[in-house]
């Protein structure tokens, strides 16, 4: 397929390369110059705006950093819509508010642009490996033909529903995870200041109930204390930002969520965005007296 692809950062980056690995022909833009660089020797084209890479594409995928993004980027003066040529397919991975993703597949489906929210979870490091988990809303009919791109990115590929309904399981996901990390890092810090070996008793919780795919790995990282970012803080303070705004939209309660969505906000304003969101357990070290 011809390809394009706008939002070339530590996600989008190692997945377009997939693609570009995969044999299909890249049209790319990027703001910063320099994300371009590893591009050069893949065939890709380079274009001069999101509208020209529109126009020589079939699928134009985006991943950038919020809503108002990818309003500009979609719909914006020299966006994707004001190059589209009929079908194409606007694929968004970004994280953003599923009432926006709506209103934005609304807007192209009235420029006759089909559209798929498609936001991912995994990381930098899934990124990288391609064994991203890929949650996707929008019209089966779309997502077929995408699919064998998503093939190329991830592992686990699920059409959830229709317009917004990727976003809604990525806040699902965030919720989970978020509360996933405060609740490690919590035990981690309540067994060191009882006198216990938190690593002794991660091992006695991983073969019971308590067993999670974030005691298992992220468990670990806080052991060897290795905040470096596969998904920062600020991100994943951002994330539970939509998860709370959209909360307060249907009036629903979300104590845990919004407890967690409050300590990534401690975490940040407290000068540990850049690091991992692991790093949950420096602050509440921090807060206990010290690491």
């Amino acid at each position: 397929m011809n390809v394009g692809f706008i939002g070339l950062g530590l996600m989008g980056r190692p997945l377009a390369l997939h693609l570009a690995a995969a044999g299909h022909a890249l049209h790319l833009w990027a703001r910063r110059p320099t994300s371009l660089e590893p591009f050069k020797g893949t065939g890709a084209r380079v274009h001069t705006s999101a509208a020209a890479v529109a126009g020589h594409s079939e699928v134009v995928i985006t991943m950038v950093a919020d809503a108002p993004d990818v309003r500009e980027v979609t719909l914006g003066e020299n966006g994707i819509a004001a190059g589209a040529k009929p079908g194409l397919i606007v694929v968004d991975m970004s994280t953003i508010n599923p009432n926006a993703a709506r209103e934005i597949g609304a807007a192209l489906a009235a420029r006759g642009i089909e559209f798929l929210d498609a936001p991912v979870s995994g990381g930098q490091v899934g990124a990288i490996g391609a064994t991203l988990t890929i949650m996707v809303g929008g019209r089966p009919e779309a997502f077929e033909q995408v699919k064998p791109l998503f093939e190329k990115m991830g592992k686990s590929i699920t059409l959830v529903g229709a317009s917004g309904a990727g976003q809604v399981a990525k806040a699902c996901n965030q919720i989970l995870t978020g509360v996933g990390i405060l609740a490690v890092a919590e035990a981690f810090d309540f067994a060191a200041k009882s006198g216990v070996d938190p690593a002794r008793v991660r091992a006695a919780l991983l073969g019971g109930f308590a067993y999670s795919k974030i005691l298992e790995n992220h468990g670990q990282r806080m052991l060897d204390r290795n905040f470096r970012p596969g998904f920062k803080a600020w991100m994943h303070q951002k994330d539970l930002r939509i998860v709370m705004e959209e909360a307060h939209r249907l009036g629903l309660m979300l104590p845990a969520a919004a407890a967690t969505a409050q300590m990534f906000n401690a975490l940040v304003g407290s000068g540990l965005g850049e690091e991992d969101s692991i790093a949950a357990l420096k602050l509440l070290e921090r807060l206990s007296g010290g690491e």
